[in-house]
């Protein structure tokens, strides 16, 4: 059986940024095994699995996709919205628009050093939906 729900998160600058617990805290009893799918409802936001405890991964990770993709480069057509909007876009892209993890013991089962990040790569960005399926 699957349980499909949305759950908002809370306003983050630009970077990059771990929500596990804020995901986690929002789930409903997780059932003994299964799978937990995070689809974020964006276009200019990103979700990853990577480390959780050194803070140094996400200043590099942000200095990395910010030389990979510049704001406002020359050749970018769709600025609608600011010099920050292609290369949004391009940069969600890039990393996905969901995760899957694996459910054990009632539990996510991610390792010792994972972490979901929030890939936000607007200035001005919003608070985020997450689509919630729990297989």
């Amino acid at each position: 059986m699957a349980a499909t729900f949305d759950i908002r998160l809370r306003h983050y600058q630009r970077g990059f940024h771990l929500v596990t617990r804020e995901i986690v805290d929002k789930l409903p009893e997780l059932p003994e095994s299964g799978l937990l799918v995070v689809f974020i409802k964006h276009t200019s936001a990103a979700l990853t699995i990577n480390e959780n405890a050194d803070p140094d991964v996400r200043y590099d990770f942000r200095q990395f996709f910010d030389r990979l993709v510049p704001d406002a480069a020359p050749y970018f057509r769709h600025v609608m919205e600011g010099p920050d909007d292609m290369s949004a876009h391009l940069k969600a892209s890039l990393i996905g628009s969901s995760i899957t993890i694996p459910i054990k013991n009632h539990r996510l089962n991610l390792g010792t050093w994972q972490g979901i990040y929030l890939c936000e790569f607007r200035d001005g960005g919003d608070s985020r939906t997450l689509s919630i399926t729990i297989l």
